[in-house]
C-alpha cells in the first residue's frame, strides 16, 4: 500500500471482494483497537458489523454500489464514505474511509463555471 495511507489521519480499511480486511493504516487500527486493531486484517469484515449493518454490506458488495452516510460516537461526527474499488475494471473488494468532521460545517454551493 502506498506509504502516505500509514499516517493518514483518517481511517481507511480495505477488503477484498469477499470482505476479507487486507488493509488497515494507523487510524483505522486505533479507531478499531477494542475490536483486535490490526489483528483484524486477514479476518472478515462482515463479521464486524451487526444488523442491519451487517445485510447492508453484504448487499453493497454484491451490487457494487456506495454507501455515504454521518455518525456520532463517544463526542465526534464522522463521515463514512464506504465505496468499491476496482482493478483494471475488475472488481476486487471495499474501501471504507471515515473523517472526522466537526458538527458545524460550512456548506458551499458552486456555480459552474
Amino acid at each position: 500500500m502506498e506509504s502516505w495511507t500509514k499516517e493518514f489521519p483518517s481511517a481507511i480499511t480495505i477488503c477484498d471482494a469477499n470482505g476479507i480486511i487486507l488493509f488497515m493504516n494507523d487510524k483505522s487500527a486505533k479507531t478499531f483497537e477494542n475490536s483486535g486493531g490490526k489483528n483484524l486484517i486477514g479476518t472478515n469484515v462482515i463479521d464486524c458489523h451487526p444488523e442491519p449493518a451487517k445485510s447492508k454490506l453484504i448487499e453493497m458488495m454484491k451490487t457494487q454500489t456506495s454507501n455515504h452516510y454521518t455518525i456520532e460516537k463517544n463526542g465526534i461526527k464522522k463521515i463514512i464514505h464506504q465505496s468499491p474499488w476496482f482493478e483494471n475494471n475488475i472488481y476486487k473488494g471495499f474501501v471504507e474511509i471515515s473523517i472526522e468532521i466537526p458538527f458545524e460545517m460550512p456548506n458551499f454551493i458552486r456555480k459552474p463555471s
